[in-house]
């Protein structure tokens, strides 16, 4: 028998905001200042992954080395852009479907908590107007961890009182759905089957998505 869904945790960028383009932008502006290109391509290496992993992977692709102190002056300088970007953000970019959703699980009684590892997520949840739908926020400023360790998920769960079993995760990224999976959770890929096939549904975006529907896994 299928343990009955209390709660509903999810990721924030590409699932409930477009954030990954303000991502990507700065990445590449930084990619650009240190002398090598940035393609959409090597942004998808980075989807669900850290700031300074990030940043790893950036520097790896342009056969660059440095020392600690000069990466995280580096990730400062990105993160600078990026929070200028999203600090003009407002509710015309909450992905479809994601606002009726959040409502729909507030008014079936089940919880909903947010499990990012943005470290920007307040801004981004306070600028779009979405902060009051959720009972409980786990973000990059909470967690020591990043996907695919369940740290994130776990911490959710802890908060809002409720097991694993009875959660269901959000994601659009092939870490953080075996975040879930590590954190014995159900997850629902928003994205396509090709990457989150470890999902136990996959959807194109929460237009797809109904409490109904969440009875069925």
């Amino acid at each position: 028998m299928t343990t009955s869904v209390k709660a509903c945790l999810f990721d924030l960028d590409g699932v409930l905001v477009d954030t990954a383009k303000y991502h990507y932008l700065a990445w590449k502006r930084l990619a650009e200042e240190l002398g090598f290109d940035f393609t959409e391509q090597d942004n998808e290496r980075l989807k669900g992954v850290s700031r300074m992993a990030s940043l790893d992977i950036l520097l790896s692709i342009g056969g660059i080395s440095l020392e600690e102190a000069a990466k995280l002056e580096l990730a400062e300088r990105k993160n600078n852009w990026y929070v200028d970007m999203i600090s003009k953000m407002d509710r015309s970019e909450i992905l479809p479907g994601a606002l009726e959703f959040l409502q729909e699980c507030r008014n079936n009684g089940i919880k909903v908590a947010l499990g990012s590892a943005s470290k920007n997520a307040m801004t981004i949840l306070n600028n779009t107007g979405l902060t009051a739908y959720f009972d409980a926020i786990i973000d990059g400023t909470k967690t020591t961890a990043a996907k695919p360790d369940p740290e994130v998920f776990t911490l959710g769960a802890a908060e809002l009182g409720v097991t694993p079993d009875e959660c269901i995760v959000f994601e659009d990224a092939e870490a953080g759905i075996e975040a879930a999976i590590r954190a014995g959770m159900r997850s629902i890929g928003i994205g396509s089957e090709e990457t989150l096939g470890e999902a136990n549904l996959v959807i194109p975006s929460l237009e797809q998505m109904s409490c109904e529907r969440l009875t069925g896994l």
